[in-house]
């Protein structure tokens, strides 16, 4: 093989596939390489390359969003068929063996996978698509990660008639639910799923250690019931949990991808966009470099993945997401609806899959400027209003 992917989820497939696209020999590796996901992926509709109707279960044309009041943000927002998206991905000249990968061993000219079966699979060059795993990536970081969990329940959309409107979805409501008893704040989430079926989820955005389940389905239960839907209603739950502030991993022999290689957005937790647009770059390097040697082709796809502007702005990402693990619960929703109260251009541009230090840095000093002084006083002293206008300075901003 030229490349092995380890790991069959969006991203994995997604690399797989453009590999194939561009005429190297692959292979993918997973436990169950023909299973369909069971989470449910979705994102801003301008954010994802060009996918096939089959590919998208349903868009909104437009989010609320509530802080303290509520906002309407025009913007159109889809949640895709994970079967319809696993068929878009799938390539019959891929080859699929079923196993989870040990170890990588490198040599000069090719590396050597080898699963925990003792089964070993020879390759130009290796990608670890394992996820929050990295298990060919450094692994997982010993310290305790910030985490975003949720738990999710799916609904006739006539049960959730009272909770979307029509046409549109709830991005982020941040007004507490009945169950809550102080604490960590948690917002509701909800979005249609097409065929009829809507999911509610109860979200904590970011929190160390993770929000447990338990309570967040206490949360959503008492929403439920204040919205006047029986627990007999839920047709389905989803869980979920994963970090958001993993360090990146170090660049190497091994190439990550997709959440592997830190492409999780550290304040929404949004990264299957990002890895489905950026899997034919990360491709065409691979394919180009490849005749130079495998450590070449590995530092070409690292290059794609985190060019220098791209790092600056995930640094200051990450210093907005330790601001907001900083704050006291109750300044949370005053942080979100002066997010929410900012120009579209800030609002995209932070929560955006591309990498514009520029745009934000610009993004992140509107919402200090637009802060209440209490609120502002509090991100101070997290280092971000001292940071920002530095920032945007040095990175050229206007």
């Amino acid at each position: 093989m030229d490349v092995v992917v380890v790991g069959g989820g969006p991203a994995g497939r997604a690399v797989a596939a453009a590999c194939s696209d561009t005429g190297l020999r692959v292979a993918l590796v997973d436990p169950a390489p023909r299973r369909v996901w069971p989470h449910t992926y979705a994102g801003w509709v301008d954010e994802f390359p060009a996918l096939p109707d089959s590919a998208v279960a349903a868009v909104m044309e437009r989010m609320h969003l509530v802080g303290t009041t509520e906002h309407r943000w025009d913007r159109r927002y889809a949640v895709l068929d994970c079967t319809g998206l696993w068929k878009h991905l799938w390539r019959p000249d891929v080859r699929e063996v079923t196993g989870r990968a040990a170890t990588a061993e490198h040599g000069p000219t090719g590396s050597t996978l080898v699963l925990r079966s003792g089964q070993r699979l020879a390759a130009a060059v290796v990608v670890d698509a394992t996820g929050a795993a990295r298990v060919l990536s450094d692994g997982r970081p010993a310290r305790t990660p910030a985490q975003q969990t949720a738990v999710g329940a799916v609904l006739d959309e006539a049960d959730a008639a009272g909770r979307l409107a029509p046409g549109a979805g709830l991005f982020m409501d941040w007004r507490p639910a009945p169950a809550t008893r102080g604490g960590w704040p948690t917002f509701q989430y909800g979005v249609r799923l097409g065929g009829g079926r809507v999911l509610l989820e109860e979200t904590s955005l970011a929190r160390r250690p993770g929000l447990p389940l338990a309570v967040l389905r206490r949360r959503l239960t008492g929403r439920l019931a204040e919205a006047g839907i029986p627990e007999s209603a839920v047709l389905d739950e989803e869980r979920v949990r994963f970090p958001v502030d993993d360090p990146l991993p170090r660049p190497g022999r091994v190439i990550p991808f997709g959440a592997a290689a830190g492409l999780v957005h550290p304040a929404s937790g949004f990264s299957v966009a990002t890895s489905l647009r950026q899997a034919p770059w990360v491709a065409a390097a691979i394919s180009a470099r490849l005749t130079s040697g495998p450590a070449a082709a590995a530092r070409a796809a690292w290059s794609i993945l985190w060019p220098p502007p791209a790092l600056a702005a995930h640094a200051l990402r990450r210093r907005a997401l330790h601001a907001l693990l900083g704050l006291p619960p109750e300044e949370v929703p005053g942080f979100f609806e002066a997010f929410f109260g900012l120009p579209e251009q800030h609002r995209t541009a932070f929560l955006a899959g591309e990498r514009d230090p520029v745009a934000t840095a610009a993004a992140m000093s509107a919402l200090f400027r637009a802060a209440p002084w209490r609120l502002r006083r509090r991100l101070a002293a997290a280092g971000l209003g001292a940071a920002l206008p530095t920032a945007e300075h040095a990175l050229g901003g206007r």
